[in-house]
């Protein structure tokens, strides 16, 4: 008997909790699909009033992969990375504050596309110290329904879970304000005290092979940038 309740437990989480969770990859799979053909779009439709303007400005896409993708932007590279798990949200976490998460807890679980925002000279010069930053990640559920948390305008204006669902035009959109905002993220200058001691080593490497480490707020709080979204 108590196997037989074991084995009808089994079945049930799978053919519920299981196919759901495989319908939410399916989504995400299919939303990361577009995101790469947005980019592609993109990269055609700027280079083409950049062209004539200077040739190191031009828009570089790449694709690195089933879950993985770049976007070259001036001296900047943003990252838009899939996982291939699917999460459900801590019960810390203020998404659960909304009104559609009480009413439907199969929307909790969400797949994540991270969008990573690195100096393009730490690749091109292999500086494997440099800092890059997590700028915005998009949750998206089973009925497409998505929000995004993530740096000024990404957490503000992608986070009305219950309402907002995945398509195109919204992709396209949501990927022009990561671009907007690592453009105007800038690189500041270190504080003194952060770079004033090097080692013999330190100076090697940076004599030989330009690799002091470099980030965009080395040395300063980068969560003193305003966030938005459902932040925990």
């Amino acid at each position: 008997m108590k196997n037989q309740n074991a084995k009808e437990k089994i079945l049930s989480a799978l053919k519920e909790k299981s196919a759901m969770k495989q319908k939410v990859y399916d989504v995400t799979k299919e939303t990361f699909d577009i995101i790469k053909t947005i980019l592609q779009d993109i990269e055609k439709d700027y280079n083409k009033h950049l062209k004539t303007v200077d040739n190191r400005l031009l828009l570089g896409y790449k694709d690195k992969g089933a879950f993985e993708a770049e976007i070259k932007i001036a001296g900047d590279l943003l990252f838009f990375n899939m996982h291939s798990n699917i999460f459900e949200f801590n019960r810390d976490h203020g998404v659960w504050k909304i009104s559609y998460m009480k009413n439907n807890q199969m929307a909790s679980y969400c797949g994540i596309i991270n969008i990573y925002n690195f100096l393009s000279d730490s690749f091109q010069y292999n500086r494997l110290d440099d800092l890059g930053y997590l700028i915005g990640r998009i949750f998206i559920n089973k009925d497409k329904h998505f929000f995004i948390e993530g740096k000024r305008e990404l957490g503000y204006l992608f986070n009305d879970f219950g309402s907002s669902v995945i398509d195109k035009e919204t992709m396209r959109s949501i990927i022009e304000s990561a671009i907007l905002y690592t453009l105007n993220f800038d690189l500041l200058v270190p504080p003194f005290d952060t770079v004033k001691i090097l080692t013999v080593s330190q100076m090697q490497e940076k004599m030989n092979k330009h690799r002091l480490q470099t980030g965009k707020r080395l040395g300063f709080k980068f969560q003193a940038d305003s966030d938005g979204g459902f932040l925990p």
